[in-house]
């Protein structure tokens, strides 16, 4: 049977998209995959051109707002960062919940190159996570 995960971040737009990708690449078929932000932001295009780095393709994703899922009976939810975990609302569900919290990409300085730089090591940083996760649990 396939589980539902959700992945919640502040704006949907890096972190949790990044995360998305890299859940629906290693669960294949095992689960149904998710993302949502407490608020939301759009899809950053330097996420999409960083996972496209790596072969995966998150140009189709949508930024959404956790109050679209309430309906849905997730299995799992991952928080991806500290002010999601504070913020995330209660959810009538019997999800286990895991909280791992990334540096957001998003906010980067520097020139051109050490902002893509800062973006590889989250992404590799939530590959690793999502590989451990799928694992661990799917």
């Amino acid at each position: 049977m396939k589980k539902i995960i959700l992945v919640l971040c502040t704006g949907n737009s890096c972190r949790s998209q990044i995360t998305e990708g890299y859940l629906r690449h290693f669960a294949d078929n095992k689960a149904d995959i998710y993302s949502a932000g407490v608020e939301t932001h759009g899809v950053n295009p330097k996420a999409i051109a960083t996972m496209h780095e790596d072969g995966i393709d998150i140009s189709k994703h949508t930024s959404n707002n956790i109050d679209e899922y309430y309906d849905i009976d997730f299995d799992f939810v991952i928080t991806v960062c500290d002010n999601a975990k504070e913020r995330c609302p209660f959810f009538p569900t019997k999800a286990k919940k895991y909280h791992q919290n990334f540096l957001d990409p998003a906010k980067a300085i520097g020139t051109e190159e050490e902002i893509k730089e800062q973006f590889r090591q989250v992404r590799q940083q939530i590959k690793d996570y999502c590989r451990q996760f799928v694992t661990d649990n799917l």
